[in-house]
């Protein structure tokens, strides 16, 4: 891991990305949910305050590489997720 600031960058950029994806879905799709996109913008928001939190307060009694492991690979699983989300939109 080289920072703290460079994981949070990539946390912000992912996310913003995320979010812009999922706006254009719903502006381009002709059959958009606006109960499911409204949910889906929501989990994201929280989804990115948790991990920007977790990346500044560390677990303690955890090796600071395990535990930064353990996030990177949380938050990369979660954005599989919400990429899938997001093309059910499409859909």
């Amino acid at each position: 891991m080289a920072s703290k600031r460079n994981l949070k960058r990539e946390i912000n950029y992912v996310c913003s990305e995320l979010f812009a994806e999922c706006v254009a879905t719903a502006l381009y799709s002709n059959n958009s949910d606006e109960a499911n996109l409204d949910t889906l913008l929501t989990s994201l928001m929280k989804s990115h305050s948790d991990y920007i939190m977790r990346v500044s307060h560390p677990e303690p009694g955890m090796k600071a590489k395990e535990y930064y492991k353990r996030l990177i690979n949380s938050f990369n699983n979660d954005v599989n997720d919400f990429i899938d989300q997001i093309s059910n939109l499409h859909s």
